[in-house]
């Protein structure tokens, strides 16, 4: 299949991405959108809608199998792989440095550009749930189904409220859409996964979850035990970012390998870093007894919390290329594209929102990025840019 870019131009676009990405999956998503749909038009609104929707439903993180997908198919395997690296190591290597001993943000100035990169992921967001919704839902039907999936991605905690909402606007659509007419299934375009190449990455993903911890056992070797944590840690996540957090406590804080300290301290620097919270397992690979330690160790660790994600994201994409273009699944992809629209107006205001704006000031920083975003047509990087400045100001005022 001819592909439309190249691997540098993909690993330069999502470099860029992992440098200024600050907030949260959530707010990657808007970057992404911000940055690669609209500006670069590497797929439409619909696609995207559709590709974030499926890599919600699957274990993972949503975020950086999100981003890997569009490398894919933008440039193939080598798209892919280029994504992941650029998005994913600038905070990888920021988490090991502080690992290591470098000194982390302190001060006035530290604590207020951390306060603006909060509060610009308001902007970021509020402006990806603005476009979305103009594009995903355009009538009464797809409208409500936003709303409840607003509401029960509120009521609900985090990955049962995100599934739930997911599941309605499925079933919803199945009601409700079926005869709504969607030009846009032409334009959606082929990851060019071949099946055997998914049947393999989907036996390696189950293969992983069984046969590590046999090895584990049987040689008791601390870096295949260490592979083996964050291995299902990765696995067995729904929706990435803090969600991972206890799966990680337990795999390497129960076990002894991280003390609780050293624990709360990585997690606090990855809050300081763009780019995937995952990385937080760079660091904690560093600093654990288990395994080689150092560089290293945070390698495997790494390598070993996206690699289930990305194996089955791989493994489902050429049966949905096959399926998603049926008029049942277009009706179920419709709604559930709508609910994607509730779900990220439900992390705008929880934890995006109330996390970030503690007073007049930070929501009026807020506007001037979404005002940036949407009038002036700034670029992301460029927003976070004057966040950052903003948080320092209302730091020191």
């Amino acid at each position: 299949m001819q592909r439309a870019g190249r691997a540098g131009e993909v690993f330069l676009a999502f470099l860029r991405l992992g440098l200024t990405s600050f907030g949260g999956p959530v707010a990657h998503l808007g970057y992404f959108r911000d940055d690669l749909v609209v500006r670069r038009k590497w797929m439409d609104d619909r696609a995207y809608a559709d590709l974030v929707a499926l890599c919600q439903f699957l274990p993972g993180p949503a975020s950086s199998q999100v981003g890997f997908a569009m490398g894919l198919q933008r440039a193939g395997f080598a798209g892919a792989l280029a994504a992941f690296a650029a998005f994913t190591l600038p905070s990888a290597i920021l988490l090991v440095a502080f690992a290591a001993g470098a000194a982390a943000l302190g001060g006035s100035v530290g604590e207020g550009v951390l306060a603006g990169l909060k509060i610009v992921a308001v902007a970021i967001v509020a402006h990806a749930v603005w476009g979305m919704a103009r594009t995903l839902t355009p009538d009464a039907p797809r409208a409500g189904i936003a709303v409840a999936a607003l509401a029960l991605a509120l009521l609900l905690p985090a990955a049962p409220g995100q599934l739930g909402a997911l599941a309605l606007g499925v079933v919803a659509g199945l009601l409700l859409l079926r005869g709504v007419e969607d030009s846009a299934v032409a334009s959606l375009p082929s990851f060019g996964v071949r099946r055997p190449v998914a049947v393999v990455c989907l036996a390696l993903f189950a293969g992983g979850l069984i046969a590590l911890p046999l090895v584990a056992a049987a040689t008791g070797s601390g870096a295949v035990s260490l592979v083996d944590a964050f291995f299902r840690a990765g696995a067995l996540v729904f929706g990435g970012g803090h969600v991972v957090l206890p799966l990680l406590q337990a795999g390497v804080v129960d076990t002894g390998w991280v003390s609780p300290e050293s624990f709360l301290a990585g997690y606090g620097a990855a809050q300081a870093v763009p780019g995937p919270l995952f990385t937080f397992s760079a660091y904690l690979g560093a600093v654990s007894t288990a395994g080689p330690g150092g560089i290293p160790g945070a390698a495997l660790a790494l390598g070993a919390i996206f690699l289930p994600g990305f194996l089955i994201l791989v493994g489902v994409l050429p049966f949905w290329d096959a399926v998603r273009a049926r008029p049942r699944v277009r009706a179920a992809m419709r709604g559930a594209n709508a609910a994607v629209v509730g779900i990220l107006a439900a992390a705008l205001y929880a934890p995006v929102f109330t996390t970030a704006i503690t007073g007049p000031a930070p929501l009026a920083l807020a506007a001037v990025g979404f005002v940036l975003l949407t009038v002036f047509k700034a670029p992301a990087w460029a927003v976070v840019l004057v966040g950052a400045a903003g948080g320092v100001v209302l730091a020191l005022v």
